[in-house]
This record gives C-alpha cells, sequence and structure tokens, in this order.
C-alpha cells in the first residue's frame, strides 16, 4: 500500500503559485449532510474573485447539481460521474452531455434492468433518494439515509460489473453505468469546452480535492491533490492516495487548500 499523504501545512508555497484552478468533489468535501459548509462557500467565493476557476467533479445526478450550478460561485458542476456538464451562460443554466440521446434513451433501459437485479439479490438495497434526477446512471444508497455493509456493498459492485457497467464507490452511494466516461475524462472535457485548455497537458497546475474512494482516479492524476481529513475513514480501502492531506474536514478541509493557494497568488 502506498504510504499515506502528507500534511497539507507542508505543502511548498511553489506549488500552490502555480495553480491556476481547482477541481473538486462535492459531497464531504464541501458539503456536510449534503448542506455546503459555511467554510467551503466562503472559499468558492473568494477563489473567484481571484480569477480561479472551480469545477465541480461529483457522482450526483443533474437533476440534484441544476441549483448549485445556478448560485454557488463556481465555473460548472460536472455530474453523474463525468457524463453531465451544467454551467451559467448570460444568465441561463446550460446542459450539455458526453453521451448523444440516443445512447441515453438506449441505455435508460439496461440502467433500470441493472436497478431491479441490483435490489432483488441484495437485501436491504435501495435507491437512492436523488435517483429520479439521474439520466445517465443509477446509485445505491448505503451511507446518506440508508445502510449497507463492507458485504453488501461489495455485492453491489459486483453485479453492476457483472452488468458490463463502471462502479464506483463515494461516500454515501454506490453509482454504476453505462460508457467510458469517468471524473477524468469529465473534468478533461468540461476544460475545454469551457476554458479552452487542454487539461492533459497542465495537470501540474490544477489542484484536486477529494473525500472518498471515487477520488481514487482524480488522485492518481494530479499531483497537487488533496483529500480532506474525513478520507482517513476509508484508509483500508484505498490504494491511491493524495499527496497531501487537510486538518480540517469537509468544508474546513476545501478552505484550507483555498487558503494556500490565494496565500501564494499573495491575496
Amino acid at each position: 500500500m502506498p504510504q499515506p499523504s502528507r500534511p497539507l501545512a507542508d505543502c511548498p508555497d511553489a506549488a500552490f503559485a502555480a495553480v491556476c484552478g481547482v477541481l473538486t468533489d462535492i459531497d464531504d468535501t464541501l458539503t456536510h449532510e449534503g448542506a455546503i459548509e459555511p467554510e467551503a462557500l466562503a472559499a468558492l467565493g473568494a477563489l473567484r474573485a481571484a480569477g480561479l476557476p472551480v469545477i465541480a467533479i461529483t457522482g450526483r445526478p443533474a437533476g440534484w447539481s441544476e441549483p448549485f450550478a445556478r448560485e454557488w460561485p463556481i465555473t460548472a458542476i460536472v455530474a453523474e460521474n463525468g457524463a453531465v456538464a451544467l454551467f451559467m451562460r448570460g444568465g441561463e443554466l446550460q446542459i450539455e452531455y458526453a453521451q448523444d440521446e440516443a445512447t441515453r434513451t438506449h441505455n435508460a433501459q439496461r440502467l433500470a434492468a441493472a436497478a431491479r437485479r441490483v435490489l432483488r439479490e441484495v437485501p436491504g438495497s435501495t435507491l437512492a433518494r436523488d435517483s429520479a434526477g439521474r439520466i445517465t446512471d443509477i446509485a445505491i444508497d448505503h451511507s446518506e439515509f440508508a445502510q449497507l455493509d463492507e458485504a453488501a456493498i461489495a455485492r453491489v459492485v459486483a453485479l453492476m460489473q457483472d452488468e458490463g457497467m463502471n462502479a464506483t464507490v463515494s461516500s454515501i452511494h454506490v453509482n454504476g453505468w453505462f460508457g467510458d466516461h469517468d471524473k477524468w475524462s469529465g473534468a478533461r472535457w468540461i476544460v475545454q469546452r469551457l476554458l479552452g485548455r487542454e487539461l492533459e497537458a497542465e495537470r501540474a497546475r490544477w489542484v484536486y480535492v477529494g473525500d472518498s474512494t471515487n477520488d481514487q482516479l482524480m488522485f492518481e492524476h494530479f499531483p497537487l491533490s488533496v483529500g480532506v481529513a474525513n478520507l482517513m475513514r476509508f484508509a483500508a480501502q484505498l490504494h491511491t492516495w493524495p499527496a497531501w492531506i487537510s486538518v480540517g474536514e469537509r468544508g474546513r478541509g476545501f478552505a484550507e487548500v483555498a487558503q494556500r493557494l490565494l496565500a501564494a497568488r499573495g491575496r
């Protein structure tokens, strides 16, 4: 197992001085029990004022993300693990998809069938309460309003994979979807779409902040990756650690990252 992350306080200022943008998870990174923490909201505002784009990458559905894409001081939200992008343009909310309409329509029946199988074969499993807002995936609640133990979570993942789906485990849900998109592809897509930049070429100049096992792909891609302190609850399940870890949990941890960025820019 790789060594755990180093304290964020030990990260050199020079690493933050070069940052040109922020990518972040939402649940339990910006929020606590579904609501954004005041420290995180203030940090988002400060980053926008400093001219740093912030893009949230989440497994939450497009419908759930809509009000936050409208109200939070962020550049965009990429929802459903890279499948749907929501952003404001000219005072109007724009929604774009990684898959075309025909693919989404075809997959809808497959998603419904996979969900029925999981609910039938995993005792105690329930669809996430935000399922009505989902377009390209399904989500099984394991820690938000229902509780599944590790064995049941593993069974859900195995069933999704047996159906030919991608499956990831967040701090609250098990998400499953058809297609080759993920948080990394969604981040590349929206950075190119909105900023006209190639994320792959400038990974060292972006910071990624996350809290759970489904952030490991992003931790792997970004040299300047940060786990908020509650990531340690998943220590036994992690195979890829972020470079750094904050002192604070959730939104307070995100605010620590923002403070380091702003200090490095002389704000």
